[in-house]
């Protein structure tokens, strides 16, 4: 049994030359030959800003590229067949597919309808700061160029609690509708601003059965369509709990499936409200650990960083049976909302803290196994040029945590500027076990020990970073060293 390792197979930008499905089917060997067992493949469905968006702003959940709606048949990705195709080209390779779900709202709706709505404060939704008035707002989606197919279903102003434009009065603002289910927000994990219910656009209303209906409906079309193997869930400190772990649950017993599940909760107030939630959704999924990608944010950017605080308050240090790690990802790299992108310098290192050990599972950014170069508006509207740059050392650090990075784990978390630690290795795999070192400020020097069965034994940097082989003594220790600013993996000289 490998060990697990995702793929997250997209970035914000993406704009290669091959849309993404026509890629995939490419890459799909390379991938699994590299170590990769799951990929995480962007939202597939039909978007407000239709063959350009990346997919977070859902308009039309049945269609995955196959109608003539918002300007375009295809999404940015490709069309329904290519997207099928991909997904088989994965699994043929023995690669699980993570289809990313956008629940929270819907984006670009057909037609205008009159709603009874209350402004409230955007920095305390909780409080109104109006009296109950009409506006006219696109809240019905009727889906025509789908004319009905697989669905009939038709959204209107009762599925949805907020929005954010009131076209009457072209005016945006954060609108609380007032309708049979309430005239407040649900009830939802995040506490921020109040209540964090409201995020963007047409605001779902979980608490009207027929949406709950739907979406059960449409979650067992998807998979018989599609036949993915897991979801990542989209932003779900703003919806309901109940209302995802009852879709969790109608989707096993519906399908049969035990599907992976990983939820994306993004907070940085600590690690409270990531326990919390795990608690309340039993196990039934994983979460992405935000707070360890805030260390490594800070590890690369802050001058003399602890590293021996870089798993403080982190989900990966509690929870490592339901963590996903992450360096980057879409939404913290350049340009975007939450931009907080590890310094170059420091991603072979934080790579190696997510890959190299045996808690979590790690999920590697697109950019760092291809690279990425776009452009886009600053917040203060000039146009600025990214390039992502490939990590040399990523192919390496894969190959060494599919085939070497398993055993007892020793750690050496022992000096502010330099931590280590060993893997043992197992007799399933042959060479198996590794010795890590890595140093944000001089040349480091450390023993460890990494097992008795391997005294005698000669150990190299898988990465080349240091041209010196260490002899492992009867005690199963060596010291191993490490540039400045660097990390050595060392390996089995054989």
């Amino acid at each position: 049994m490998n060990n697990q390792t995702l793929l997250q197979y997209f970035h914000w930008y993406y704009n290669e030359e091959d849309r993404l499905w026509i890629k995939a089917r490419k890459d799909a060997k390379l991938l699994a030959a590299a170590g990769i067992t799951g990929v995480w493949l962007p939202p597939a469905y039909k978007a407000n800003s239709g063959g350009q968006s990346v997919g977070y702003d859902p308009y039309d959940l049945f269609d995955l590229g196959e109608f003539e709606q918002k300007n375009t048949t295809a999404t940015k990705y490709g069309t329904k067949a290519e997207y099928q195709e991909a997904i088989k080209g994965f699994q043929q390779q023995g690669i699980a597919v993570i289809a990313d779900v956008v629940f929270n709202h819907k984006a670009g709706g057909d037609e205008l309808e009159k709603v009874l709505v209350r402004t409230v404060d955007p920095d305390n939704r909780l409080e109104f700061t109006s009296d109950v008035f009409e506006i006219t707002a696109w809240t019905k989606f009727t889906f025509k160029g789908r004319a009905e197919k697989y669905s009939a279903f038709i959204w209107d102003k009762d599925c949805f609690s907020g929005i954010d434009w009131a076209e009457d009065l072209q005016e945006t603002g954060i609108y609380s509708i007032q309708n049979e289910y309430g005239e407040g927000w649900e009830e939802v994990p995040s506490t921020e601003l109040g209540n964090y219910d409201y995020l963007m656009y047409n605001d779902l209303e979980f608490r009207n059965p027929a949406v709950r209906t739907e979406l059960k409906y449409w979650g067992e079309w998807y998979v018989k369509n599609c036949g993915m193997n897991g979801f990542r869930l989209d932003a779900v400190k703003h919806i309901s709990t109940d209302f995802l772990v009852e879709w969790l649950d109608h989707m096993k017993a519906a399908t049969g499936k035990d599907f992976f599940i990983v939820a994306e909760n993004w907070t940085l107030e600590g690690l409270e409200p990531l326990q919390q939630y795990l608690e309340v959704t039993e196990g039934r999924m994983q979460l992405f650990d935000a707070m360890l990608h805030h260390n490594l944010y800070l590890a690369s950017t802050t001058e003399n960083y602890d590293l021996t605080k870089v798993f403080d308050n982190t989900l990966v240090q509690s929870y490592p049976l339901l963590t996903v790690t992450f360096v980057d990802n879409h939404d913290s790299q350049p340009l975007q909302a939450l931009e907080s992108y590890v310094d170059f310098w420091f991603r072979p290192l934080a790579y190696a803290l997510i890959l190299l050990r045996e808690q979590g599972i790690p999920c590697v950014f697109y950019p760092d196994l291809y690279g990425a170069k776009y452009a886009d508006k600053t917040d203060e509207g000039n146009e600025t040029g990214v390039e992502l740059i490939a990590l040399t050392e990523l192919p390496d650090m894969l190959r060494i945590r599919k085939e070497l990075a398993y055993g007892m784990q020793r750690d050496y978390m022992d000096f502010p500027n330099c931590i280590g630690w060993t893997r043992e290795g197992i007799a399933e795999k042959d060479n198996s076990g590794i010795a890590v070192l890595m140093s944000n400020g001089d040349n480091g020097l450390k023993l460890m020990e990494i097992g008795k069965v391997h005294a005698g034994k000669v150990m190299v940097d898988a990465l080349g970073n240091r041209e010196e082989e260490v002899l492992i003594d009867e005690n199963g220790s060596g010291e191993f060293y490490c540039n400045a600013g660097s990390v050595s993996v060392w390996v089995l000289s054989s």
